[in-house]
Formats: C-alpha cells, structure tokens, sequence
C-alpha cells in the first residue's frame, strides 16, 4: 500500500497495483493539471506568487489540483512535480509561462504511472500496455496547444471586426500596456554626448561579473535588489527583455522566503 503524500502534510492511503488501476490514477491527474492550466487558470495564475517559496503543482487522482510546497519527506513517497514553478512566472509571457508547466507536468505524469509499474512489478507486456494507454491520450502540452490556437483565432475574429474602434483594447497580463522590465539600452542616437552618459552610469558594475558599465552594451535591471547586469551575464537579450514585466536576477530568483 503507498501512503500519498497530499498538501499540507496529509497522508492517504491508496494502492494502484493493477495496469487498468494505474491508468485510471494518470486519468484523474491529468485531469486536475489540465483543470489547474485551463478552466482554474486565473486562480492558478495568482497562486503562484514568485515572492513565495518553491512551489509546485499537484495532480490528485480525484481530479484536483493543489499549488504547495514540495513533500518534507527525502526521499518523497512519490515523484515530485517541478519544483518552483512561481519564480519564472513573472519572466516569462502567460502562454509561454503555462505552456512550460504543461511540459512538466507532462513529464511527471509519466515519472509517477512507471513509479506505480516498477514498485508492483509490471513486466514488459505490462508496461508496454500502459504506455500504450497514456499514449492514446493527448499530452497536457498538446491540449494547451490547441486551445491556445482556438484563442488566437478567436481573437484574431475579434480584432477584424473591431478594426474601426481603435480605442476599444484589452489589457492584462502579457499586453503591451504593461510595464517593462527596466533596461539600459545602448546609445544609439548619434546627437547624445557619449561622455556624459558614461558619467552618468560610470559607477554602475554588473552584478554578475563587476564589469563596468559601456554605452555600447545591453544591460537590465533587477526589480528586487535593484542592481544592474550585463544582459549576456543572465542570459537576457533586448528581444526577450521587452516580453519581461518585472526582471528577477538568479540570485534573488534562488532566495527562499521563510514565513
């Protein structure tokens, strides 16, 4: 019998043993990370708040869905989800952001149904059975995929048949009329004086290296410790910085808030 660790510390008793068994657990997980990703996805969305610690996103067999952090127990009853799925949340575009933890919990899905056919012992025939299961359904990535799609033709519909009301817009997370992550672009226009600009920024060091600042490089600016860095310090280039809200750099990305 495996005792499920739930959120919270709760435990409960629940023993898959069979291939139908275990199939019937991936259904009703599946099920509650798609109902988490698509029909709850508001409530999900603000649930994962990046100022909180690791969090994760669970899948019970009963069609629910829990954010919390990950099991006390090392090692854990059983495999756990990606852990820290909250701190990339403001980095990234929603779709995008939503689109990663699908993956995830993809992959999870999975990790847990083989965990169930290697602690009962399935054989190949077994396991191959299983699979084969699983397979038939589409992945939590792949539905995501296509309702993303519908979206984007339904809004498409929308923005043609408003094409003459130029005021009428929508803003929320992901718009343009969000704010922007603060960048130190290069300095581009010919009539600027280089030398005051370098004046201006000449005590700025990168966070990362200690590299001084330069006109001619991309820097960024994070929202927390409020300390800058070279883009290709922390992997951020001008493109990808124009989709960011609120820039999170590594360091205070890794911190962990104790309550």
């Amino acid at each position: 019998m495996v005792m499920e660790v739930v959120g919270g510390g709760e435990t409960a008793a629940y023993s898959p043993r069979t291939v139908e068994e275990v199939f019937t657990d991936f259904k009703g997980r599946r099920a509650a990370l798609i109902k988490a990703l698509t029909t709850d996805v508001e409530d999900f969305y603000q649930q994962c708040d990046p100022d909180k610690e690791n969090l994760c996103l669970y899948g019970f067999p009963n069609e629910e869905w829990e954010v919390n952090l990950p099991a006390d127990e090392v090692p854990p009853e059983l495999p756990e989800p990606a852990l820290g799925i909250n701190f990339a949340r403001d980095g990234m575009q929603e779709r995008d952001w939503l689109s990663l933890v699908a993956v995830h919990s993809d992959a999870w899905l999975l990790s847990v149904a083989l965990y169930f056919g290697a602690r009962f012992g399935f054989d190949k025939t077994e396991r191959e059975r299983l699979f084969n299961m699983m397979n038939d359904l589409p992945s939590i990535f792949e539905v995501m995929a296509v309702i993303a799609k519908r979206q984007s033709k339904e809004k498409s519909s929308v923005s043609n048949n408003s094409i003459h009301s130029p005021k009428s817009s929508s803003k929320g997370r992901g718009s343009e009329s969000v704010k922007h992550a603060k960048v130190m672009p290069k300095n581009e226009d010919e009539g600027l004086d280089e030398e005051d600009d370098d004046d201006e920024h000449g005590k700025t060091v990168c966070g990362a290296c200690g590299g001084s600042y330069a006109a001619d490089e991309f820097w960024i600016c994070c929202d927390i410790c409020e300390k800058w860095f070279h883009g290709k310090c922390v992997k951020i280039t001008p493109a990808r910085a124009e989709h960011i809200k609120h820039y999170k750099c590594p360091s205070c990305s890794n911190k962990r808030v104790r309550p």
